[in-house]
């Protein structure tokens, strides 16, 4: 039988969690992790969703599709509440094993006390009162949702609700109340496997805008004022998606191509189209990008994964010897974490700000 670090070699990836580690583990099991703070005004709630498509077919396992999602939000109070772990304890166990296999140079299993990282949210907390702009996230392929936090928090810190979507099947792993779900995904998917993820990723989307109305949060959700945004596949999807919707009214990607179709005609919603200077797939996302109406921005001195929390988590592994510079250079380039953080965030705030307001 074909062990699961075979089959995880060469595995469409996205990113992991930003974490900072500071101090040895209590358990020993490897540094307690920090994600960087968000930098907004506001303290972040949290809550997480199921939700099921009866009308769909899950194209990876069959049966009902399901979703996960996390739902951040500026909370009135996290007076009481406690800060929500990043990964479940079953979730942290598989990405311990995915990890160094996903990304090879990562630390091997042991090294990283992933499960002892903590998120800035605060579950449960109640919403500060108003009707928000609604942000939805799309990870990058073979991501959990739960790996865009860093950036998530900052934009709902200044008063956005933030909806993180899973996609299993694809995704990693995660956590779904029926049940451990891990990536079906073996090497670099051929066009077929490609065109059947962002095609689920399109319509997984498509669900969470259906029933936005239909969440808890709902009344602190302005649905007139919708922006998606995603990271490589999700960048992809987030674009797609938004294409036939008239609902979404600003969309970002982040270094995902836009080729998978012949064309974007049509597409008229504001858009970022923001990429690393040093992504080897360079190439392509200039020219999958040329003609379109939005507006392109480049990170310097940076790799694909700056966008999601590695930007934040490589440098720092690196420091601590976790990590060499080649593995750095490859996965989110040379720059200052710091620097390249705030850019993100400034970029992508300010998008929004802009086309939501």
């Amino acid at each position: 039988m074909t062990s699961r670090r075979t089959l995880l070699k060469g595995t469409l990836l996205g990113s992991a969690a930003a974490l900072l580690p500071t101090a040895a583990s209590a358990s020993g099991g490897g540094p307690v992790l920090r994600l960087p703070a968000p930098a907004g005004p506001y303290p972040v709630g949290m809550q997480t969703v199921h939700l099921t498509d009866p009308s769909r077919t899950d194209p990876w396992v069959g049966g009902v599709r399901e979703l996960m999602l996390t739902v951040l939000y500026p909370a009135r109070s996290v007076r009481g509440f406690s800060r929500a772990p990043q990964l479940t304890p079953a979730e942290a166990r598989e990405f311990a094993e995915y990890a160094p296999h996903v990304h090879p140079g990562l630390p091997e299993p042991g090294m990283v006390d992933w499960g002892a990282v903590l998120t800035h949210g605060y579950m449960g907390a109640p919403p500060l009162p108003g009707r928000r702009p609604v942000l939805v996230y799309s990870p990058g392929g073979g991501d959990s949702r739960t790996l865009g936090t860093t950036l998530a928090e900052d934009l709902a810190s200044n008063g956005r609700v933030v909806v993180l979507v899973d996609h299993p099947g694809d995704a990693s792993q995660v956590e779904l109340p029926t049940g451990m779900r891990t990536t079906v995904l073996i090497g670099p998917p051929d066009p077929a496997t490609f065109r059947t993820m962002v095609d689920t990723r399109i319509a997984d989307l498509r669900l969470v805008l259906d029933r936005l109305s239909d969440l808890q949060l709902a009344p602190a959700m302005d649905t007139c004022r919708i922006g998606m945004y995603g990271h490589s596949a999700g960048g992809t999807a987030a674009v797609y998606a938004a294409r036939d919707d008239r609902r979404v009214g600003a969309v970002v990607n982040l270094e995902g191509y836009l080729d998978l179709y012949p064309t974007l005609a049509g597409f008229d919603q504001p858009l970022l189209l923001f990429r690393s200077d040093g992504f080897d797939g360079a190439a392509r996302i200039e020219s999958s990008w040329a003609g379109l109406p939005g507006r392109s921005r480049l990170l310097p001195d940076a790799n694909h994964w700056a966008f999601t929390d590695y930007g934040s988590l490589v440098p720092r592994l690196q420091t601590s010897g976790l990590v060499t510079a080649t593995a750095r250079t490859a996965l989110v380039g040379t720059g200052d974490p710091a620097m390249t953080l705030a850019e993100v965030r400034r970029r992508v705030g300010t998008f929004f700000a802009r086309h939501l307001s």
